[in-house]
């Protein structure tokens, strides 16, 4: 057992622990939330020792040199002293502009900045309420002049942080917002070459982002997005997407459902079994996923398996949380 040090007061880390664990079973208030070391919430300073290198995956050189570490894959292998984050330090605020409803039971939420926030097409950000409960979520727009970050949130059942945002947040009201994240995003190099987007339900947030910044890059070489979900119901942005097809000959749209109730203009069945089928060869093309866990680690293996390259297949897979 190793003993964590915060402003003189000493808590201990059973040996099975991570520095997150031991800190929430003492109830110290310590932001987090998708516990894989993807979003960086958790993040933490080490003041006397090197952190395990482990606990410092992905994170900027910068940050590794000042002993900053994530306290969800940190497994002390001695005494630490520890200094919670001064939530400036990676938060800044911004203000609502736009809540409304893109469908049933999804918000399109758009935040906007004083100076510009720069980021990727396809990032994400974690957004944080005043009390430090913590959501990761991706944009869904380009960088622009206008300073602002788009995202489309569905309401989760249950889920404490999608009702918040749906229910009680009002444009002009403040939000926290981290530094972006993420490495699923576009480059504009190989423009040429196939780019597949698949994605389902609030998926097509970094997929609509990633296709935009596409475009307007001069991307030459075929683009193919295909976003599902069961019912009609819960897609969205469907004419636009047919539209920007329209203006665009190499873009090519396919929306998909997977219920027993499919209309006319729609694929039917799930997303990836009908990307996979339009498009049996990956050799040579860019693959970004985004959606269910499930439905991306399993696209992941099979855009594999038809030839795209690892290193050319991306997807974020922060874990949705539910509360």
């Amino acid at each position: 057992m190793y003993t964590l040090t915060i402003d003189q007061n000493d808590y201990p880390c059973q040996p099975d622990e991570t520095v997150l664990d031991a800190l929430l079973r003492e109830n110290i208030n310590l932001s987090f939330a998708c516990k894989k070391g993807t979003c960086h919430s958790c993040m933490v300073r080490s003041t006397d020792v090197t952190p395990p290198s482990s606990a410092q995956s992905g994170l900027k050189n910068t940050l590794i040199k000042q002993n900053y570490f994530l306290a969800c894959q940190c497994y002390p292998e001695q005494d630490m002293q520890i200094r919670l984050p001064d939530q400036s330090e990676f938060y800044r605020m911004g203000t609502v502009v736009v809540n409304k409803m893109l469908n049933r039971n999804t918000i399109l939420l758009i935040i906007a900045f004083e100076d510009a926030f720069e980021f990727n097409a396809g990032q994400f950000v974690n957004l944080q309420r005043s009390d430090g409960l913590t959501r990761s979520y991706s944009t869904a727009n380009i960088p622009e002049q206008s300073n602002t970050l788009e995202f489309h949130i569905r309401r989760l059942p249950g889920g404490i942080f999608s009702a918040w945002l749906h229910d009680e947040i009002n444009v002009g009201d403040s939000i926290a917002v981290s530094e972006p994240r993420g490495h699923c995003f576009y480059l504009p190099e190989r423009r040429e070459q196939g780019l597949l987007l698949v994605g389902t339900g609030t998926g097509l947030a970094p997929l609509a982002g990633i296709l935009t910044d596409a475009l307007a890059n001069g991307h030459t070489g075929p683009i193919h997005l295909f976003h599902g979900s069961r019912e009609v119901e819960d897609l969205y942005r469907i004419d636009e997407m047919h539209q920007l097809a329209e203006q665009h000959p190499n873009l090519h749209y396919t929306p998909c459902l997977s219920g027993s109730h499919v209309p006319e203009g729609f694929a039917a069945g799930r997303v990836n079994e009908i990307a996979l089928s339009d498009i049996p060869d990956l050799k040579d093309w860019r693959v970004f996923l985004c959606g269910h866990p499930e439905m991306v680690n399993q696209m992941k293996k099979q855009a594999f398996l038809k030839g795209a390259a690892i290193a050319d297949i991306y997807a974020d897979a922060f874990l949705i949380s539910v509360h």
